[in-house]
Formats: structure tokens, sequence, C-alpha cells
């Protein structure tokens, strides 16, 4: 379904500006600025057994944002969106790859809106493969109550960090994977594992302290040359995030997360970003939605545009 971007008009220039007057077409020309890209797909839950539905998250985040104020000259275009028809899920990621590479390549920020967190596997590889990943660090800041470390015989929602942390060390490349926000009960012992043996660094929800978080995010940035954000909604309590596809039942604050990306954003090291997990059907007002285009609006704001 395509969005047309429309919605209440205050007026002409600047000074009115909202984000459905101010977005538009990509141009896959050299510029600067954000490109929006959609990712529709319920492939990855379904197959992790999770409940459907995040595949019409890309068009209602896109409802979300079009009210929203646009400020400070910041330039959004919108590639589209990349749809998994049916089961197809491995052509999907790797149509998503090309944008997010051409994007990276013409100089913007991708922002990927997702679709199950299998759009992980589909954003990083576009990464993997620009110009602008050539010779560099690149750190993946994952914040979600679960590490998607899953071993599975085939790409799923809960693969998607453990597909590219295996690719990376098979081809010899240093990535840093971290997770903010780990439910306990929501991963197993086998999880925790995976994460130890993969030198994944993380932080529990119940820890995630606003101090606690700074740290571990400065960590990172410092240690990296490029960071790739991944928000997965869950990681939110299901009282702010209940249009998910796995509600969490304690989750780290919004006031904490939206802190998280304000600061990986205003770094200055930030390449590309997704947002994930967004289950419209199971929304209650619009909630989750609004939640999630304000962290995408903050991460905007705070990257310049």
């Amino acid at each position: 379904m395509t969005f047309l971007w429309t919605g209440r008009d205050d007026g002409p220039g600047d000074a009115h500006l909202r984000w459905h007057t101010g977005v538009r077409v990509y141009s896959r020309e050299p510029g600067k600025g954000v490109v929006l890209i959609g990712f529709a797909s319920d492939a990855g839950v379904r197959r992790n057994c999770g409940r459907a539905g995040a595949a019409a998250g890309p068009y209602a985040l896109r409802e979300a944002l079009a009210p929203l104020a646009l400020h400070d000259g910041v330039v959004v275009e919108d590639a589209g969106t990349v749809t998994v028809e049916g089961d197809a899920l491995e052509s999907g990621q790797a149509a998503l790859g090309r944008v997010v590479t051409s994007a990276l390549d013409n100089g913007r920020l991708p922002v990927v809106l997702g679709g199950g967190h299998e759009v992980a596997y589909g954003t990083y590889s576009g990464l993997a493969a620009s110009a602008r990943r050539a010779g560099r660090r690149v750190g993946i800041l994952n914040l979600d109550a679960h590490f998607d470390l899953r071993e599975a015989r085939r790409p799923t929602s809960g693969t998607p960090f453990r597909q590219i942390l295996v690719q990376e060390r098979a081809r010899g490349a240093d990535v840093r994977y971290d997770v903010l926000g780990i439910s306990r009960p929501n991963n197993t012992r086998a999880l925790f594992d995976a994460a130890e043996s993969f030198g994944v660094r993380y932080l529990l929800d119940e820890d995630c302290t606003r101090a606690a978080v700074a740290g571990f995010v400065d960590d990172m940035v410092a240690d990296v040359d490029l960071v790739y954000l991944t928000i997965d909604l869950d990681v939110l309590p299901a009282a702010v995030a209940p249009g998910v596809s796995a509600p969490a039942g304690y989750g780290v604050p919004l006031d904490v997360i939206a802190a998280a990306v304000r600061r990986v954003a205003r770094s200055g090291k930030l390449a590309v970003a997704d947002v994930a997990e967004l289950n419209p059907g199971y929304d209650v007002d619009g909630r989750t939605a609004r939640t999630a285009a304000r962290l995408i609006d903050t991460l905007v704001a705070g990257a310049g545009g």
C-alpha cells in the first residue's frame, strides 16, 4: 500500500513545516539528509511463531510521523516500501539491502521502518555493502528485550544478529554488538550463552537507569567508527508500547530510551537506523505508533537531518 503524505496545512513557509509537507520523494542522487525506507514483512515473525501484523508497521509509522512539526531545515525523503510477499523473506532482505546501500552511497542517513526484526539483516546487509563501511569498525546498538541470537534452520525475526555475527566473523570483519534492555525471563540460558560466545555486551532492563545507559552508549560509540542503531519497540513497557509482536512485561522507560537515541544521533557516528516490531493491529489508540514516531523524530533532529 502506497502512503500519501497528507495532513493539516498551517500555512506556507518553514515556520509551518510538518513532516507531511516537508517529506520529498527520494531522488537517488548524491545529497544529504534522511531517507525513509519501509520494510513490510511478517515472514520472520511468522517463522519465529510470533503474532503477525508487523507488515503494516511502515504505513502506521508514516501516518504517525505525518502531523509532527519538522524543525531546523531537516531534509527528509521517502524511498517507498520494500514488501515481502508471502514467505519470500530472503529476497525481501536482499532488496532492502540494495536500497540502504544506495542511500548510504548517495550521502543520506537511511531510517528503515519495519516490519518484524528480520529487518535488521537487510539493514545491516546494506551497510556492509556500502562504500561508507569500507575499512571502518561497525557497532550495532540494539534497543531490545531480546538478543535475537537464535539458531534456526532458516532466518526468522529471532536470528538476524546471529546471522550478521557469523557472516562477519567468517570474512574477518570486526563488528561489535551491544544490546540495551534485555529481559532475563524472556531469554533462555542458551541465548545468554550465545551472547557470551559472541562477546555481546548487554544491559538488563531492570538495570537501565539513565546514568547506566549513558555510560553503556558512550562506551560503544567511543569504540567504533560507525553505529547501526536498531530499535525493537518491545524494549518499552507494554503500557507505553502495547502494539508490538512480543509485549514487554517490564521494559525500559521511554525517557531512558529517548535519551539513548538522542545520544547516538548526536555522536556523529550514526550511519543507519531502523525501527522494528510495530504491530498496529494490537496497538491501543495508536499509542505505540506515536511513541515510535517521536523516537524517529528525536533521532532525525539529533542527527541534524
